[in-house]
């Protein structure tokens, strides 16, 4: 195999290694992931503010059940101490004093409990209706978190196998010429040696000048010249 052949194989190995690699780190199930990722964390922000409205509306109407099941409790022992009484009628007239009471401040618990549950109902309706909008969400995550370690360790393998390839392609290269393409490599990035298309380098994608694309077609079979801009070795 010629230097060139050697070289070209190289470049074609190092580029699709590139492609594989950019094809892991930017699945599209990574971009949709952090989107719903986006979306969870503003529906859980907005749930922690609806439930801070909530929280004390809640509080408020729940002891107001309590103190109306309270009254109402106590105005049915009321009810039975003076449906089974014989007591006096001082007695009597005391218990019949405080059922009054009793009714009198059950009517306003119970209108206090009415009007509380009048604002906690939509408050809860808020905090049902953001949990109902995160739950698809949450559960396309869970599915799409498995779904790209499967396919990143697919494209680990993939990737594995053509690094593993590679070093055979390196070592059809001479060491001069290995060295100058490693070079290249570092600096440049993707791959260490690009080809000449149209009178561009396919690596910058920059126009060589009239001056460099006279001098690398005049080159010899074992020259290789480097890209002025980006330092890649040019091939034909």
């Amino acid at each position: 195999m010629s230097d060139l052949d050697a070289l070209r194989a190289l470049m074609e190995a190092d580029r699709w290694i590139d492609r594989v690699r950019s094809r892991r780190d930017r699945l599209p199930e990574q971009a949709e992931l952090a989107t719903v990722e986006d979306e969870l964390r503003s529906l859980v922000a907005a749930l922690a503010e609806a439930r801070a409205a909530q929280s004390p509306v809640r509080a408020a109407y729940e002891d107001a059940q309590r103190e109306s099941d309270r009254l109402r409790a106590r105005e049915a022992e009321l009810a039975t101490a003076l449906g089974a009484s014989t007591a006096h009628p001082r007695e009597l007239a005391a218990l019949q004093n405080e059922v009054s009471h009793v009714r009198e401040a059950l009517g306003a618990a119970e209108d206090r409990e009415l009007e509380l549950l009048l604002e906690v109902e939509p408050l809860d309706d808020t905090v049902r209706a953001i949990r109902e909008r995160a739950q698809p969400a949450a559960e396309r995550r869970e599915a799409l978190r498995p779904a790209i370690a499967v396919l990143q360790a697919s494209l680990d393998d993939e990737l594995a196998a053509l690094r593993a390839s590679r070093v055979a392609l390196a070592d059809a290269v001479s060491a001069a010429l290995l060295a100058r393409y490693d070079d290249a490599l570092v600096r440049a990035g993707v791959s260490g040696a690009s080809q000449v298309v149209e009178g561009r380098c396919d690596g910058c994608r920059l126009r060589l000048s009239p001056l460099d694309l006279d001098r690398w077609k005049a080159q010899g079979a074992a020259t290789f010249l480097a890209c002025p801009t980006c330092g890649r070795l040019l091939l034909p």
